[in-house]
């Protein structure tokens, strides 16, 4: 058990060398709350394996959106430490591989995906981006030589579809150095006019960070010019506004940012290693003025909190005082406070029938959907993919 646990359950009013350790029974009421979670997701694991459809995918209601909730579903699986080759769910990773690599989803050009169906033809990146992590995450634990170069041959054709899908313009900023910005829209930028909007931004770029830490060859440029977009997005209070082209080329005024985007550019500007930087610390003070945590329904709420929920787990308990030295210890951002807060909110959203979940039930996601996100949160402390790895 992770000792910080047990350290956050000493009672209050231990002193001396007693408040360096939690008293007995603290230390069952934190195996009891662990059980609890591990209960919970078991149950979760089990209703994305019965609700998984005969040929291998996921989807929302009204077969919408498959590409994309088959990743994140992928995902959730493979964080239980299931692999196409071993696991208690390695069959159902094996359908959802197989469900992606069939010929009518993984096109020429590198696009993964359905783009005759009418919910991803206008969307197909986020697909793009969500296939792209998940069959990233799945070929860094692959042995098989042969299924290693299928993989490395999709993932090669995908990361350069998302690579020339993304916009470039040219961004001054306030000191009056040009730089050159790109970000991604719900679309090509070919066909979509050039248009860029910060959620499709960040799956991308997180796709391609998870094809990097596999091994497959990610153009820097790319990625510097994201990291680049995400700045021009930022605001003077430290939000990450909805779109660069559709702000005229500025985020020039307080007040416009979304928390949910703030809260995933964190996972970004970490993953580019910007740890100790301005831009982060910037997003970071914003979301903490701007994110409840557990205290009920919000716009965007689980993709918002997927995306928090990464970046406490970045944080740990101890980065946020070494970003913010000044700050008192009792207000610092840090992971077991989240999962204080957050923990006993899922749990006790669960369906405890199905195991599943339904959340807002807003934006047609769907619970299989929200089902995948809350194991993703739950299972952070397993530190089995790369991707959300500190």
């Amino acid at each position: 058990m992770d000792r910080r646990l047990f350290l956050s359950a000493v009672a209050a009013g231990a002193a001396g060398s007693l408040g360096r350790f939690p008293l007995p029974g603290a230390a069952a009421q934190e195996a009891a709350k662990k059980a609890d979670v591990e209960a919970a997701v078991e149950r979760g694991l089990d209703n994305l394996k019965k609700i998984q459809a005969q040929d291998g995918h996921w989807e929302a209601p009204g077969g919408q959106y498959a590409t994309s909730v088959t990743g994140v579903a992928g995902l959730a699986l493979l964080m239980e430490g299931s692999t196409l080759r071993e696991g208690k769910y390695s069959d159902q990773v094996q359908k959802a591989v197989t469900w992606y690599l069939h010929p009518r989803r993984t096109r020429a050009n590198g696009l993964i995906g359905d783009a005759d169906n009418p919910s991803e033809s206008q969307r197909y990146m986020y697909g793009q981006g969500f296939g792209t992590l998940f069959l990233a995450s799945v070929y860094g634990e692959e042995e098989d030589g042969d299924q290693r170069k299928k993989l490395e041959a999709v993932l090669t054709k995908a990361v350069d579809f998302i690579c020339k899908a993304q916009t470039s313009k040219r961004h001054r900023r306030p000191e009056g150095k040009e730089v050159e910005v790109g970000g991604w829209g719900y679309v090509s930028a070919a066909d979509g006019q050039h248009f860029d909007e910060g959620s499709v931004t960040i799956t991308a770029l997180q796709a391609l960070r998870a094809a990097r830490n596999a091994g497959i060859k990610v153009p820097k440029e790319a990625i510097d010019k994201a990291v680049a977009y995400l700045e021009a997005c930022t605001t003077p209070d430290g939000g990450i506004i909805y779109s660069y082209a559709g702000s005229g080329g500025a985020a020039a005024q307080a007040g416009q940012g979304r928390p949910p985007l703030t809260a995933a550019a964190i996972c970004c500007g970490f993953s580019a290693g910007q740890y100790k930087s301005e831009l982060p610390k910037k997003w970071i003070a914003y979301c903490k003025k701007n994110i409840p945590v557990a205290k009920g329904r919000v716009p965007h709420e689980e993709y918002m909190m997927y995306y928090y929920a990464q970046a406490m787990y970045a944080l740990g308990d101890d980065r946020y005082g070494e970003l913010f030295p000044n700050e008192p210890k009792d207000q610092w951002l840090t992971w077991t406070r989240f999962k204080e807060a957050m923990y006993p909110y899922l749990l006790g959203s669960q369906d405890k029938a199905s195991g599943g979940w339904t959340g807002s039930g807003s934006y047609g996601i769907g619970p299989a959907f929200v089902t995948a996100i809350n194991l993703t949160i739950l299972q952070l402390d397993k530190n089995v993919l790369p991707i959300y790895q500190r």
